[in-house]
Parts: C-alpha cells; structure tokens; sequence
C-alpha cells in the first residue's frame, strides 16, 4: 500500500507541475490555457483527494510518516485547492468598469504552491 501512496504521490506531484506551467506558457504567448485546463483541475483534484485517502488508510494500518510536517504538505494542497474555488468565485465579482480576474489564474497559482507541497512532501516521505 505505500508503494501505491509512493507513486500516487509523483504522479500528484507532475499533474501539479503541469498545473502551474500550463498557464504560465498561456500568459507568455498571450491567451488563456483553454477548455482543457478545467479537465487538468478535475484530475489533479481527485489525484489529491485518492492521495489524502491513500495516506489516512495507512495512517490506520500504523504506518506514520517520519516528519510530522509530512501531514501538511499531504493535505495542505486540498486546503489551497478549496481557497482557489473560494478566490476563482470571489474574483468575477468586480466593481462596475472594471476587468474581472481570468478563473484560472488562481488555480494556476494554487497549483504552484500544491506543487511544492506536494514534492516536499514526497521528499520527506522518501
């Protein structure tokens, strides 16, 4: 079973990389990263959520990570991931005249810093 967690987690660990990279190419070359980018959040977000799942069902087979901050970098990014939705919603209501934040970019940015949760807590997981 933790060999599962262990490559669950490199894979969480690249869809996130590709989550933030994405669009970072898209504001480069000028456009939005399109329709496929909401498929990319639709994976990475039930990737995060079997690898949460995966850890608390070895979390009660006894199996403890040696870091306690192993616990954060694991379920922090579910946490960015929620304060994403929250800002993506929050953000297209604007004051009259003015331009609305594009719905992507804080999920490009949330899926910057669950990449360097993620990979961190691969590191101390390893």
């Amino acid at each position: 079973m933790s060999q599962v967690h262990e490559w669950v987690g490199f894979a969480v660990v690249a869809l996130f990389a590709i989550g933030w990279l994405w669009p970072l190419g898209a504001l480069i070359v000028r456009r939005g990263p399109g329709e496929r980018y909401w498929q990319w959040l639709t994976v990475a977000q039930v990737a995060a959520g079997l690898q949460a799942v995966i850890g608390i069902v070895l979390l009660l087979l006894g199996r403890r990570p040696t870091e306690w901050l192993h616990y954060v970098y694991g379920f922090g990014p579910i946490l960015i991931l929620i304060i994403a939705h929250t800002l993506a919603r929050d953000l297209q209501k604007t004051q009259p005249g003015a331009k609305p934040i594009q719905p992507w970019v804080p999920f490009a940015l949330a899926a910057f810093i669950c990449f360097g949760l993620t990979l961190r807590g691969l590191m101390t997981g390893l």
